[in-house]
């Protein structure tokens, strides 16, 4: 059914360019550049159906219809790219109307003739056909690297028989692996390599071979002489990218990518980097050497501290320093109980509310759909959330639209939500199952989590433009998670958690007590965590300026990549540049920055809520009119000091990380 969807899309789309390129009338914005943009809708239904449930609920049969339709899908869009009758038509009305144009139509303008550029509308005939074959081959490379992934961290389980091998870990973390074992019909207790049950795992058993197992197991996916090893995958994936570009014309590909991006070129990018480092890498130095001597405290002078130790001993560090422990939290944030805090403060904020809708189908049972309406009651948008991990999921945490908002009035009538086509949009999570004696509860970092894709759905949720082009989270890379990561500073903030945060057995508030302990550790490791972040960076860098073709061994060539900010030992056998589905199959190529961009951006914002207060109903409502409503209809630095009346600064990253 998906794959007739499909092709009957593609044949749909095709037979909607031929109107516009065999239109008699001259071309204008209307008939060429709306008519473009308005085009390819069934097709993009299919295709989002299909991406998006290859990633959230996959099996064999989805697997191979994504690798079918792989090449068919990369031929078809440049079909559309390099036709040269249809671009003829959009250079034409960029020559002749741009000037003529402003808002939404100019920026739709732009966008549309910036992207048949960047996919080749200028090449010669001879140029084309090579860009052809790169893109078909750089789309079947990138859904082979993550459907890899997945089954390489599917195939691994950690099945222990013997209860004396759970030492340290708390009753919540053995009984969801002894729940793990029961659904695989095993004996015992099952850990995974997903994140609920590896980041416990690290964090608090005592066998020390038993946390080298999972730190290996992990640290080495997609480097086995098997199937599924990325190692030429990731060399062809780096190599395609840069010869685009330099088809395209630009040295390397990040020059490619950033000129979308508000960084604009590496220069910047790497003096962001470069400030992070000067600013954090001293104090990090210091945090890794605390944590190392707590391990020489409890092991003895001789013991040296490996990767798979750090979580570890840094937990008992934390827990010696702050009375802090993250399990603590966990019986205050049962995920019901959050679920309608975090939906409670959009409510707070924005006076949006949310209803459950039954009768929207899903794909899963364990996925909700609620209807989101505004504080006039109307209609909002559609919001999907999918939490807990299975074999059929992807890892990690991510925000999609399975549709999203436009309108189809004329530009110079207002929008609202009743006239437009209002967004689907779905937070998919991985967060702890519940079992049969226990309701999910969450750690504090999941919390974090929940905030920081519901902050990507708000961004969806309340977009306001006449252009599925330009709405929602349709903006430059390095602003989308503006948004997302501003919700995150919700999460330690006293009066929030009080909304909330209730013991799931007796009701008790969460004590004032581990408040305070939440807010005084909340520095605990910043620096080291933001040099964790910058090595990210480099290294998604250092593959994205490279200007001749890739060989070097990828090993190799990741430790060179990252080494100055490298804080524990690196271990021979493990790679990451294999696992880094941000940047060789998701969209942050030469974008990993991006997080430590916006952190500056959130930290800024969220800067001017505790000034006003953090419910600020005037302060919120500009960040949603300036920010959130606006996508990418206006340069992602005017819509920022719009509403924040100033261009932001490294200042209060800095004071919110303890750092000065």
């Amino acid at each position: 059914m998906l794959h007739d969807a499909i092709i009957e899309g593609m044949d749909k789309e095709k037979a909607e360019i031929s109107a516009i390129t065999n239109n008699t009338d001259a071309p204008n914005f209307d008939n060429t550049i709306v008519a473009l943009t308005q085009s390819g809708g069934m097709l993009e239904r299919a295709t989002t159906t299909m991406y998006n449930l290859l990633s959230a609920e996959t099996n064999d049969e989805l697997d191979e219809l994504a690798n079918e339709m792989a090449q068919k899908l990369s031929d078809h869009e440049n079909d559309i790219m390099l036709n040269e009758q249809l671009f003829t038509r959009v250079k034409k009305v960029y020559d002749n109307e741009r000037d003529q144009l402003d808002g939404e139509d100019r920026k739709l303008l732009d966008k549309t003739y910036e992207a048949f550029e960047r996919s080749g509308a200028t090449l010669n005939d001879t140029q084309k056909a090579t860009f052809r074959n790169i893109t078909r081959e750089l789309s079947e490379y990138t859904l082979k690297f993550s459907q890899n992934l997945l089954k390489e961290t599917n195939n691994f389980v950690l099945h222990i028989k013997d209860e004396k091998d759970l030492g340290g870990l708390p009753d919540i973390n053995k009984e969801a692996a002894r729940f793990e074992a029961q659904s695989r019909k095993m004996e015992g207790w099952v850990f995974t390599l997903h994140a609920p049950s590896y980041g416990p795992f690290m964090m608090y058993a005592n066998k020390r071979n038993l946390r080298e197992q999972m730190y290996m197991a992990y640290n080495t996916r997609c480097t086995h002489d098997n199937a599924y090893n990325n190692f030429k995958i990731v060399e062809h994936i780096v190599n395609l990218r840069r010869e685009v570009a330099q088809l395209l014309g630009y040295k390397n590909y990040a020059d490619y990518a950033l000129r979308r991006r508000m960084a604009q070129n590496a220069e910047n990018v790497y003096e962001l980097l470069d400030d992070l480092i000067n600013s954090y890498l001293p104090k990090a130095k210091e945090e890794v050497a605390q944590v190392a001597q707590k391990a020489k405290e409890l092991e003895g002078d001789d013991f040296v501290m490996q990767p798979w130790d750090f979580s570890y001993y840094s937990q008992k560090l934390k827990h010696e320093l702050y009375d802090y422990d993250p399990d603590m939290l966990r019986p205050y944030l049962e995920l019901s109980h959050v679920q309608k805090g975090v939906l409670a403060l959009a409510t707070k904020l924005y006076g949006i509310t949310f209803k459950e809708n039954k009768h929207i189908p899903v794909y899963h049972p364990d996925v909700i759909a609620y209807d989101v309406f505004d504080k006039d009651e109307a209609f909002l948008a559609t919001l999907l959330v999918d939490f807990f991990p299975r074999k059929s999921k992807k890892g990690g945490a991510w925000m999609t639209n399975y549709r999203d908002e436009h309108c189809d009035l004329p530009c110079n009538q207002q929008v609202t939500a009743n006239n437009s086509y209002r967004p689907v949009v779905s937070v998919t999570t991985n967060f702890t199952k519940p079992t049969n004696d226990t309701p999910a509860l969450l750690t504090l970092n999941e919390l974090e989590t929940f905030l920081h894709e519901f902050g990507h759905a708000l961004h969806g949720i309340f977009a306001m433009t006449h252009y599925a082009a330009l709405s929602g989270t349709s903006v430059f890379w390095d602003f989308v998670e503006l948004p997302s990561q501003f919700m995150e500073n919700y999460a330690t903030e006293p009066d929030f958690l009080g909304t909330f945060a209730f013991h799931y057995k007796t009701g008790e508030p969460l004590p004032q007590s581990y408040i305070e302990r939440i807010r005084k550790s909340r520095n605990f490791l910043a620096a080291y965590s933001c040099m964790r972040q910058v090595s990210f960076g480099l290294l998604d860098m250092a593959y994205y300026t490279q200007t001749s073709a890739t060989s070097e061994d990828i090993k190799s060539f990741e430790h060179d990549a990252w080494h100055r900010v490298q804080l524990l030992p690196q271990v021979p056998s493990a790679c990451m540049s294999v696992q880094f589905s941000h940047i060789m199959a998701g969209g942050y190529a030469a974008g990993y920055y991006s997080y430590k961009w916006a952190e500056v951006l959130d930290a800024d914002a969220f800067f001017m809520f505790k000034e006003k207060g953090i419910f600020d109903k005037d302060t919120a409502n500009s960040f949603r009119t300036n920010i959130l409503s606006k996508g990418g209809t206006e340069d992602p630095m005017t819509l920022y000091t719009n509403f924040r009346g100033q261009e932001p600064t490294i200042d209060a990253l800095l004071h919110r990380d303890g750092i000065k």
